[in-house]
């Protein structure tokens, strides 16, 4: 008796063997790659560093949410890091400190990439031509391979961003099974992957949206389901605010517990936040403290701003430059805790009681602030600020104390009335210039290197009450004033969560191109314009450069524009009622949902960063890479398997055969030409005909 064998069974063998062929690849380049390079690169200057501050368990600020960090630090903990090594700069050897833990993590996740995007994209064309087509794309890309043997987030957040797209399109072929254990699991490991992508980068925001909408249309179908009663429309509403919003957010606020309970070390990022965030930190000096409560004559204080990131009011030795208002010296916000932050209040006559209990300070007392290493006193005048040119200018001016009428302030306590007192750490203050009416202000600006790159200060003649003309005094120094305790400050566990997203979010914002910056462009990474270098920079040094495989990239491009062509005549032809075959509509149904999805997760991960105001660099286009890598296995796989529309068989067959092969020759032979790229480079630069690299520099603005 003859045995029939289901084509989609044997279509999902074949897809299965090819799956497990590529993760071998892939896993063996990641490998190999992971444990070729002894050197750090770029960013792992920061993120290893703060891998470590996880095992040291000292606390930190970076604008991204903490997931990504604390399962780095992880990893480095799990394989015998002892979180000594010190990250300085790209180019240093890690010698004998165990990196390759840390290495090891984000290289795993990397390799998962292409297998999660073959899956995908057999879930949403059934040809694992096309997957395969996707796979070999993203497993020879040099610049998938560079980002991901790194001690870096992306890998981390490229694997969440694949693991919510790949379970959102296995969800959705359990449309027919509703409720059922795989609709559950594949429900829930979404939510899972979105909470990872959001934890680990904002950037996770783009793919949030993405299933969002997904979502958004899938109840949309079933409300015009009059098959489907209204509650069990009701069921599905609910079961999916579970699975892809509380849960998520459950997972998403426990990460930021789990980061709270481990950094409860006092370490560099405890300026950026207010002096109750930081009473909780061991070894701060607010930490279990005592000090005296009310602010008097003879005090040495610090003075922060209430605006998160705001800083300590603080100066130093240097002057401002010429052409910057006078040329006095700088008066600046600092967001480090520094001995340059300490300041003597005097009264406005200089007369400070000099025995007994001293004079407390009220609302509306005229003062004087004489900065304590330098000796000179807050001054103001009517030069315009540095760079909000509406503002006054700030400066230290004088010598031990003695100066003029413009280092003259009034102090306000807001909400307070007149003989009111200061209160340490919880009253808000405002400082009123006497001479000129405007108000001490922190403005967020980032001054250029001559004022090295600390907070400008000014005084604003708008006197609306704001974060950034309000301060508070935190360190508290006189012996003649009895202390009490600080613990009744620590903030709750919400309290501290909304700042910590309000000094992320205003430290993104911050984020601008510095002196001689490079400031990548967003138009400039589909077309593969300019890499980053990782390390080295001459011939003499080991050198790394993320650039993209310029055949995939510019293949990439090309199938973009393909797809749009070929949608657009498949439209047409449905439109006008052409004859097709089953095959062909087929191809039309991929074509317009797989990669009509495909391209709106490019779209929401590429378009956004035309719009925003901080600095951009190369590597923030590779969540978008995935999704244009994806539509390339459908749009190219789409195209060969049209052959039949131009030539008879057996030429469309020979075609078809023939289009594949060069395909695939191409990521390989592209692939082993630029290799050197990821994998290190050494001698000399490409312009050089002696280089390893001779001749493949075919843009000028390459940089290898």
């Amino acid at each position: 008796m003859e045995k029939h064998t289901d084509p989609r069974n044997h279509a999902t063998c074949v897809a299965k063997n090819g799956l497990l062929k590529f993760d071998y690849v892939v896993r063996v380049l990641r490998t190999f790659c992971r444990y070729f390079m002894k050197h750090i690169g770029w960013d792992e200057t920061h993120f290893g560093k703060m891998g470590s501050y996880y095992i040291n368990r000292t606390f930190f600020f970076d604008v991204h949410p903490p997931l990504g960090k604390m399962l780095i630090g992880l990893a480095g903990y799990m394989t015998g890091y002892d979180g000594t090594y010190p990250f300085l700069k790209p180019g240093d050897r890690y010698e004998h400190h165990n990196y390759w833990g840390m290495r090891g993590f984000c290289a795993s996740l990397g390799s998962c990439l292409p297998p999660f995007a073959y899956l995908t994209v057999l879930e949403l064309s059934q040809s694992p031509t096309a997957a395969l087509i996707t796979a070999a794309v993203l497993a020879f890309d040099t610049g998938c391979i560079t980002i991901s043997q790194y001690i870096l987030l992306d890998p981390i957040l490229m694997f969440f961003i694949m693991g919510a797209v790949l379970s959102m399109v296995k969800f959705n072929r359990q449309r027919y099974r509703p409720f059922s254990t795989p609709w559950w699991f594949w429900l829930v490991l979404t939510g899972v992957n979105l909470s990872g992508a959001l934890g680990v980068k904002f950037v996770g925001l783009f793919v949030i949206l993405l299933v969002g909408m997904n979502t958004a249309w899938d109840l949309w179908s079933l409300l015009g389901d009059l098959h489907l009663s209204l509650i069990d429309f009701g069921k599905h509403v609910l079961s999916r605010v579970f699975g892809l919003i509380l849960l998520p957010l459950f997972l998403y606020v426990t990460i930021f517990a789990v980061h709270f309970v481990v950094l409860n070390k006092s370490g560099p990022g405890d300026g950026f936040f207010s002096s109750a965030f930081q009473s909780r930190l061991i070894g701060n000096n607010l930490h279990n403290a005592s000090m005296p409560e009310y602010l008097a004559y003879g005090s040495i204080i610090t003075v922060k701003n209430l605006r998160i990131a705001g800083g300590y009011l603080h100066s130093h030795w240097h002057l401002y430059p010429e052409g910057v208002g006078a040329k006095q010296q700088q008066v600046t916000a600092y967001l480090h805790k520094d001995y340059n932050n300490m300041w003597l209040v005097h009264r406005s006559n200089d007369s400070d009681a000099q025995s007994g209990e001293p004079d407390l300070v009220r609302h509306g007392d005229i003062i004087q602030l004489e900065h304590k290493e330098t000796t000179r006193n807050l001054h103001s005048h009517l030069h315009e600020a540095p760079l909000t040119k509406k503002h006054f200018q700030v400066t230290g001016y004088g010598i031990n104390g003695t100066g003029d009428p413009n280092d003259l302030w009034q102090v306000e306590v807001c909400g307070g009335r007149k003989g009111d007192l200061v209160k340490v750490l919880r009253s808000k203050v405002r400082f009123l210039h006497r001479a000129t009416g405007c108000v001490l202000y922190s403005s967020g600006k980032t001054l250029p290197k001559w004022g090295w790159e600390q907070v400008e200060i000014t005084c604003s003649p708008y006197l609306k009450e704001t974060p950034n003309s309000q301060w508070n005094i935190e360190d508290h120094i006189n012996t003649k004033l009895p202390n009490i305790s600080l613990s009744v400050l620590k903030p709750h566990f919400l309290e501290i969560l909304l700042e910590s997203h309000i000094v992320m979010i205003r430290g993104n914002s911050g984020l601008k191109p510095k002196d001689n910056e490079m400031n990548s462009k967003p138009w400039h990474w589909p077309i593969n314009y300019q890499g980053l270098r990782f390390s080295g920079v001459n011939e003499t040094e080991y050198r790394v450069y993320l650039l993209g495989n310029p055949v995939i990239w510019w293949l990439n491009l090309v199938s973009l524009g393909l797809y749009v062509v070929m949608v657009a005549v498949a439209s047409l032809a449905l439109r006008r009622g052409v004859q097709l075959d089953k095959r062909r509509i087929e191809h039309c149904r991929v074509l317009m949902e797989g990669g009509g999805l495909l391209l709106l997760g490019w779209l929401l991960h590429y378009v956004p960063f035309y719009t925003m105001g901080r600095i951009l660099y190369y590597h923030h286009y590779f969540p978008a890479m995935l999704f244009s890598s994806m539509l390339t296995g459908i749009t190219l796989d789409t195209l060969l398997q049209s052959a039949d529309l131009w030539l008879r068989p057996p030429y469309s067959d020979w075609l078809l055969r023939g289009g594949q092969a060069m395909l695939f020759l191409a990521i390989l032979d592209s692939f082993y030409m630029f290799h050197p790229l990821s994998y290190g480079m050494r001698g000399p630069l490409a312009h050089d005909p002696d280089s390893t690299m001779a001749g493949l520099k075919w843009m000028d603005s390459w940089e290898f």
